[in-house]
């Protein structure tokens, strides 16, 4: 993998637009269906930018930090620019899919609100897509997820899926015939904010008992450093680890821990799989999906989360017994699952795009061989065929 290099300033026709892409031989939007497109996957602490052709393969990836939040949204943009202007030097790049943490708007266009990054009705498509000359589709990272493991992933061949992702909170994504369900306004698939527990433990969200308190990487460490910091005989081990430093608990170490076999580690990943399979079996009886695909980064503790999630789901499914029951599995694509949505769905976009400029060539066409039908006094004349004109309508002419 590449590491990512800190440009410096190249010009102002290279800092603003794929020039280089545009100097080179490259295929035309109009003949080429399978065309690389670019994939960048925002999150609150790194960008990931990748390469990603037809298959899904990933030929290229490169990263970065990202920019600080109290930082102008020109940063990030500026940002995801170079990482893409970057690519562009190797790669023939003919659109650029964004997957951000945050709302978008049911247009994909705008960015609503990005909890970790400084995006208030933000019009980053239009930004992007006036800096880097192709095209550009911005969705939900979540949404972009579950449209690659649906794709390539986990999710392959199901027509009703529904993806959950567990990491600092919970999101998530619903799609039906392989179509993303985005809500009237775009923000559909905030799972994490259902209220499971009335009066519960408060949420950065305002509210109290949010689904993501109870099942998510939050909720892990912050039940692990509650019986850390309490002294509690079962967390010895850990404070052990961290030397005492209860701040230095972490999800992955608490997945180590309970790998190796520590009581309390295990125990802390059946109750957030427990959490779990309460909320799927409540999404099962609003979206009755035929799978649920569990990513995220708390993910990684496999059987430890997926087992008591699936025993939960079982016990708390509405028709138990007399209906069929969602497949649950653990998502395959692991962190890149993000990007590579994004470059898939923005081939969706650029296939678009190539349709209407053929629509619009050939339009074109059509008008150019009617004008030089007038100059050439040879339009067709009542009840002629329309050949000469590419498809126009004939004309009435009045007889001298």
């Amino acid at each position: 993998m590449s590491t990512y290099r800190d440009l410096a300033p190249r010009g102002s026709a290279r800092s603003t637009v794929l020039r280089t892409v545009a100097a080179r031989e490259r295929r035309s939007h109009l003949s080429a269906p399978r065309v690389p497109t670019v994939g960048i996957d925002i999150g609150g602490t790194k960008v990931m930018a990748g390469v990603v052709d037809a298959d899904g393969r990933i030929l290229e990836r490169i990263k970065t930090e990202t920019p600080d939040k109290s930082k102008s949204a020109k940063v990030v943009e500026d940002t995801i620019t170079d990482l893409v202007l970057d690519l562009s030097d190797r790669h023939d790049v003919h659109a650029v899919g964004i997957g951000a943490a945050g709302w978008v708007d049911a247009d994909r266009s705008r960015v609503l609100f990005a909890p970790h990054l400084a995006w208030r009705n933000e019009p980053l498509r239009d930004a992007l897509q006036a800096r880097l000359a192709v095209p550009v589709m911005v969705d939900n990272d979540a949404n972009t997820a579950a449209w690659a493991e649906w794709r390539f992933g986990a999710g392959r061949g199901e027509d009703h899926l529904v993806m959950i992702t567990l990491g600092t909170g919970i999101g998530g994504a619903i799609l039906q015939d392989g179509e993303v369900k985005r809500g009237k306004y775009g923000v559909a698939g905030e799972f994490g904010h259902m209220q499971v527990v009335p009066g519960g433990h408060r949420c950065p969200c305002g509210n109290r008992g949010c689904w993501e308190q109870y099942s998510s990487g939050n909720a892990l460490v912050r039940e692990a450093r509650e019986l850390a910091a309490a002294d509690s005989p079962v967390a010895y081990n850990i404070i052990e680890r961290v030397k005492g430093s209860v701040p230095d608990i972490t999800g992955p170490l608490i997945t180590e821990l309970a790998r190796e076999g520590d009581a309390m580690c295990v125990e802390l990943l059946q109750d957030i799989g427990q959490w779990l399979g309460v909320g799927i079996a409540n999404l099962a009886a609003a979206l009755d999906p035929s799978c649920f695909v569990i990513g995220g980064g708390v993910s990684a503790a496999d059987d430890l989360l997926i087992a008591p999630a699936r025993d939960a789901f079982r016990r708390h499914l509405t028709g138990r017994g007399y209906r069929p029951e969602a497949r649950i599995a653990k998502a395959q694509l692991g962190p890149e699952a993000g990007m590579v949505g994004a470059a898939g769905l923005a081939r969706l976009v650029a296939r678009r795009f190539r349709r209407a400029n053929r629509r619009r060539v050939e339009r074109h066409e059509r008008y150019e061989r009617y004008a030089q039908a007038i100059r050439t006094g040879t339009l067709p004349r009542t009840g002629a065929t329309a050949d000469a004109t590419g498809g126009e309508p004939p004309v009435r002419t009045r007889e001298p």
